[in-house]
C-alpha cells in the first residue's frame, strides 16, 4: 500500500494534491477578497465598489515567495556567466571604447568592415544578461533606457567632427530595441501578462506605444519583429477569451436574493468582463480597428456579457451596466460616422437598450407617479446612451414611441 502508485488525473498530477493546493488557492483569494472589502468598509468606499472590476491576483502567497526565491537564484548564477572571462570581453564600456577608437582614427576601414551591422549582434548577449529579470510588468521596473547599457551606447560613435548623413552606427540603438527588447516583450506577453489585470494591461500597452513613436525605424508594421509581438499579444487576448471568460446563467428567482452567492458570484462575472472588455480596448490605436472590435464586440460583448444583460433586472442595474460597457468604448469610433446608425457589431447592444426601454415602460403601467416618472429618466437615460454610440435611428424609435420630447436637448446633451 505504501507503495501504491498516485491517483493521477488526466493531467497526470494527483488528485488529492491538487484539490488541498485548489483549496489553500480559493481560501488565499478569499481572505484578500475579505480583506479588501473591510478596507473599503474602513475608508466609505463601499458603496461605489463593484464586484470584479478590484485587481485579485490568482498567485498565493507560497507562490509569489517560491517566485522570488527563484528569480534571485538566477541573478546570482547569471552573476558568474562571465567570471573567468577578461573584463575587456564581457564589459560593453570596455568593448565599446576599444570600437570606437577605431573608429575614430581609421573611419573607411571601420566602415568597410560592416561594424555597424555587427556590434548589436555582438552587443546582444551582453545586454540579455542585463535585462534577464526586466519585466515592464512590475510597478519597481525600471525603463530600459535609464539602464547602464543604454545610457553607455546612447552616444556611440558622437564625434565633435560633423556626423556623415549614411553614418553606419545611427541605426544602433533601434536595432538593440529589434533584436533585444521586442522578443524579450514577446515572451513576456505569451507567459506572463494577464489581460484581465488592468494595470498590467496599462504597463504593456505603454511600452508598446513607447516604442512604436520612440523607434519607429523598426517598431512599424512592416517589422518582422513587431508582427511577432503583436501575434503574440493577440493570441493571448483570445487565450484569455475562450480559456478564462465565464458566464454563468441562472434563473432570475435565484439572483433575487442579492446576498446569495450565485448572485454575488453573478455579479463579480459580469464586472469583470467588463474589466476585460476596457483592458481590451486600451489597445486602440495599436491594433486596427477591424481587429479590436472583432476581440472586443464580438468575441466578448456580444459572446457573454450580453448574455449577462439578460439576466439582471431591468431597471437602475441594466442602465449603470449599460453605462459602464459604453464608456469603455473608444469615442473616435463614432466620430465619423456618417447617418443615424451606428458601427454594425453594436447592433445587437442597441438592440437590447431599446427592448430595456420598452421594459421599463411595461413594467411602470398601473405603478405610483413617483415610479411611473423614475421609469420615464430611466427611459431618457437609454436614449442618450443610444445616442452617445451615435445609434440615432434606435434612440429615435424609443423617443417616439414612449413620447420623449426632450429628445434633441438629450442628444446635444450627451
Amino acid at each position: 500500500k505504501a507503495l501504491m502508485a498516485p491517483n493521477l488525473d488526466s493531467f497526470g498530477r494527483d488528485r488529492a494534491l491538487y484539490q488541498e493546493h485548489a483549496k489553500r488557492r480559493i481560501a488565499e483569494r478569499e481572505a484578500r477578497r475579505t480583506r479588501r472589502r473591510q478596507a473599503r468598509e474602513q475608508t466609505g468606499k463601499m458603496a461605489d465598489h463593484l464586484e470584479g472590476l478590484s485587481s485579485d491576483d490568482e498567485e498565493t502567497s507560497t507562490d509569489i515567495t517560491n517566485f522570488n526565491l527563484e528569480k534571485d537564484r538566477i541573478s546570482k548564477e547569471s552573476s558568474k556567466v562571465f567570471e573567468d572571462v577578461l573584463e575587456s570581453f564581457y564589459s560593453i564600456d570596455c568593448i565599446k571604447s576599444q570600437f570606437e577608437a577605431w573608429r575614430s582614427k581609421y573611419y573607411l576601414s571601420y566602415k568597410d568592415a560592416y561594424i555597424g551591422l555587427c556590434l548589436p549582434k555582438l552587443f546582444n548577449p551582453l545586454i540579455r544578461l542585463q535585462l534577464l529579470t526586466w519585466t515592464p510588468l512590475e510597478a519597481k521596473c525600471r525603463d530600459f533606457e535609464n539602464m547602464l547599457w543604454f545610457e553607455s551606447l546612447l552616444f556611440y560613435g558622437c564625434e565633435e567632427r560633423e556626423q556623415e548623413k549614411d553614418d553606419v552606427d545611427i541605426a544602433l540603438l533601434p536595432t538593440i530595441v529589434e533584436k533585444v527588447i521586442l522578443p524579450k516583450l514577446t515572451v513576456i506577453a505569451e507567459n506572463m501578462w494577464d489581460p484581465f489585470s488592468t494595470t498590467q494591461t496599462s504597463r504593456m500597452v505603454g511600452i508598446t506605444l513607447k516604442l512604436i513613436n520612440g523607434y519607429p525605424s523598426v517598431v512599424n508594421a512592416e517589422n518582422k519583429n513587431t508582427q511577432v509581438y503583436l501575434k503574440a499579444l493577440l493570441l493571448r487576448m483570445r487565450r484569455t477569451l475562450d480559456d478564462d471568460v465565464f458566464m454563468p446563467l441562472y434563473p432570475k428567482n435565484v439572483l433575487e436574493n442579492k446576498n446569495s452567492g450565485p448572485y454575488l458570484f453573478f455579479q463579480r462575472q459580469f464586472w469583470s468582463s467588463v474589466k476585460l472588455l476596457g483592458n481590451f480596448l486600451q489597445w486602440y490605436g495599436i491594433f486596427s480597428n477591424k481587429t479590436l472590435q472583432e476581440l472586443s464586440i464580438d468575441g466578448l460583448l456580444n459572446r457573454y456579457i450580453l448574455m449577462a444583460f439578460q439576466n439582471s433586472e431591468y431597471g437602475d442595474d441594466s442602465i449603470k451596466k449599460a453605462q459602464n460597457v459604453i464608456n469603455c468604448f473608444p469615442k473616435q469610433w463614432f466620430m465619423n460616422l456618417k447617418g443615424e446608425r451606428t458601427i454594425s457589431q453594436l447592433e445587437n447592444f442597441c438592440r437590447y437598450l431599446v427592448h430595456l426601454a420598452d421594459t421599463i415602460y411595461r413594467n411602470s403601467i398601473g405603478c405610483s407617479d413617483v415610479e411611473k416618472r423614475n421609469a420615464r429618466e430611466n427611459i431618457k437615460q437609454i436614449v442618450k446612451l443610444l445616442a452617445s454610440v451615435r445609434a440615432l435611428d434606435h434612440a429615435m424609435s424609443v423617443a417616439s414611441d414612449h413620447n420623449v420630447k426632450e429628445f434633441k436637448s438629450l442628444i446635444e446633451g450627451k
